[in-house]
Order: structure tokens, then C-alpha cells, then sequence
């Protein structure tokens, strides 16, 4: 019987002495110099980075966990990964997280709150230092309990402030009220709203839609659809000017349905759209849309974390303003 081939041996993870005696300096030397202590020289830092590049040496997460008595983890939860939104704050986290020296672990639900809740244990039970949840399904007890056992931010809208969880979202109402006003100064008087949705931002866009048109002396043709291709095909056939979406993705449905039934965008139909994600701007034509400031909110979403991690206790709920972007779409 042939002898069964033998694995070649498995390459040693190179240490802080190998890069040490390559680079013929002490090893505690080395450990200053790759941590950015400001007692190492920067060109004696520079020749130490380089030759621990060259020798393949990666600092052990581990390690540097065991040493700190922490994980060096963020947990990032979000509803789904269908919607740029979530996707490009998570991404704007994981920028943050790097700078203050900590790994983002990810995980999403599905649209599921029962799963969102369960990812929020998982990731707690890795042992994580804090949770960042861009998601508004995850269920209050889950939030309060999940901040007994480490620092929780959320991004985007709860109903109302959570006790114990910090808070980072956008001013729904006013970004609404953008888009109206907008789209009455280009003369728009039949502007219908597509939101289907029953959270917190969902509601607050539709309350911001309507106090807007009130506000414009246009309440009498308020009118909120859900984001369904028999209500769109409505309302591209009744004398709608214009369609303020919920989000960018439903906004792109309705310039499907636009397309689909003839209609001109931005000559027959007006279409604006809400987060001002990476569809907005690779739209045809592209789309107006408000910005969230999604850099802004994932930065201070791992500050706020960071600030847990070092004592704060008192609770904190930032509210950015939004801005319109104006693209072909209107």
C-alpha cells in the first residue's frame, strides 16, 4: 500500500524576535516602534516597519486582546445586506474602528427580527467589546439587555431613546420637508410619497411628507402609497408630477415603472429618493436624494462606543441635519 503523502510543515507565524534579529535591534525596541511610541526615532520606526513587512510579521490580535484584558472587536449588526444604505455605514464603521485600533465582526438578520436579536447574542457571546446596530428592527428588551453586558450604539431611529443605548440617525422630518419644498419650486403640486413602512425613520419620513404639503397649502393632495407595482402603475397613470420615495432602492423602482409605462424622468415625472447611496448616483438619469451623512454617522457611532468603553455613563442620542442633493432626476 502506497504511503500516503506527507504535508509539507506549517510555516511558523513570524514573531516580534524574528523581526528583532532582522532587523538587529532589541525586541522591545521593536514592540515601541510598531505601537507609534513617540521615544522611537522616525527613521529608526520606518527601517523596523519595513523589515517586518519584509519578514511577513503581523501584530496577534490576540495577544494585543490578552494584554488589554479586551477583544479589540466591534460587532456590526444590520437588517440585510440588499440596501447600499446599511452596507456603506457599516463601511464608514469599519474605516472608524481601524483608526481606534479595533476589527469590526459582522453580522445580518434577514430582515428578521427574531435572527437580529439572535445575531446581537452571538456576536456578545464572541466576546465582543461593543455593538454598533445599524438597524431599527432589533427589539428594545434585546438593545437593554445587550447594553448590561457591553456598549450598544445604534444607528438610525428607535422609537423613542433607549435607556442605556447611545444613538446616532438623521432628522427624517426635515430631509422630508427638503424634498417637498423642492419639488413645489420646480411647480410640483401632485407629489405622491412611496412608503410602505411601519419603523421609526418610515414613519417620521411620511410625518415630515405631510406637514410639508400642509405647510405649502397642498394637503388636500397628500397621498402616501405603499411600494407595490400595482399602487406605482397607479400613480404614474392619475396626474402625479412627482414621487418622493422612501429610499433610494424604492426610487429606483419607480423609475422602473416610469420607464416601463413611457414616462419621461425628469420631463413627465419628477422621482427623488432618500439615504443618497452609491444607486443615486449610478441612476439613469441620476437621482435627487437626501444625504445622510453616513461617514459622519458611523465615525461617531464607534466614537460614542470608544466613550463607553472609557467610563462614560450618561446616555447620548445626536441627531444630524440632512441635506438635498439635486441630480437629473428633478
Amino acid at each position: 500500500m502506497p504511503a500516503s503523502p506527507t504535508r509539507p510543515p506549517r510555516r511558523a507565524r513570524p514573531t516580534l524576535l524574528d523581526v528583532a534579529a532582522a532587523a538587529g535591534v532589541s525586541k522591545s525596541l521593536v514592540s515601541l516602534a510598531l505601537r507609534g511610541d513617540p521615544g522611537v526615532s522616525a527613521e529608526t520606526r520606518e527601517r523596523i516597519v519595513t523589515v517586518a513587512d519584509h519578514v511577513g510579521y503581523r501584530p496577534s490580535l490576540s495577544a494585543r486582546a490578552l494584554k488589554q484584558g479586551r477583544s479589540m472587536l466591534v460587532g456590526a449588526v444590520i437588517s440585510s445586506l440588499d440596501n447600499p444604505y446599511h452596507t456603506e455605514i457599516v463601511a464608514s464603521v469599519e474605516d472608524a474602528a481601524e483608526t481606534a485600533g479595533l476589527s469590526v465582526v459582522l453580522a445580518h438578520g434577514s430582515r428578521e427580527r427574531g435572527r437580529l436579536g439572535d445575531r446581537v447574542h452571538q456576536l456578545l457571546d464572541l466576546g465582543v467589546d461593543g455593538l454598533v446596530v445599524v438597524s431599527s428592527w432589533v427589539p428594545e428588551p434585546v438593545l437593554v439587555a445587550a447594553a448590561r453586558r457591553a456598549p450598544v450604539v445604534v444607528v438610525g431611529r428607535t422609537a423613542e431613546p433607549v435607556t442605556g443605548v447611545d444613538s446616532v440617525n438623521n432628522d427624517d422630518e426635515h430631509g422630508a420637508a427638503l424634498v417637498v419644498d423642492h419639488l413645489v419650486a420646480r411647480g410640483h403640486e401632485r407629489i405622491v410619497h412611496v412608503n410602505g413602512s411601519r419603523r421609526p425613520a418610515g414613519l417620521a419620513r411620511r410625518r415630515g411628507y405631510e406637514a410639508a404639503m400642509q405647510a405649502a397649502g397642498l394637503g388636500g393632495l397628500s397621498r402616501v402609497v405603499e411600494p407595490d407595482a400595482t399602487a406605482l402603475a397607479g400613480l404614474l397613470d392619475d396626474g402625479t408630477t412627482a414621487v418622493f420615495a422612501r429610499n433610494d432602492v424604492e426610487a429606483c423602482d419607480v423609475l422602473d415603472g416610469a420607464l416601463d409605462v413611457g414616462l419621461r424622468v425628469p420631463a413627465d415625472l419628477a422621482v427623488v429618493g432618500y439615504d443618497d447611496t452609491v444607486l443615486a448616483r449610478r441612476a439613469r438619469p441620476r437621482l435627487t436624494s437626501v444625504q445622510q451623512q453616513r461617514e459622519v454617522m458611523g465615525a461617531r457611532a464607534v466614537e460614542l462606543l470608544v466613550d463607553r468603553l472609557g467610563g462614560r455613563a450618561e446616555d447620548v442620542h445626536e441627531v444630524l441635519e440632512p441635506r438635498l442633493v439635486v441630480r437629473d432626476s428633478t
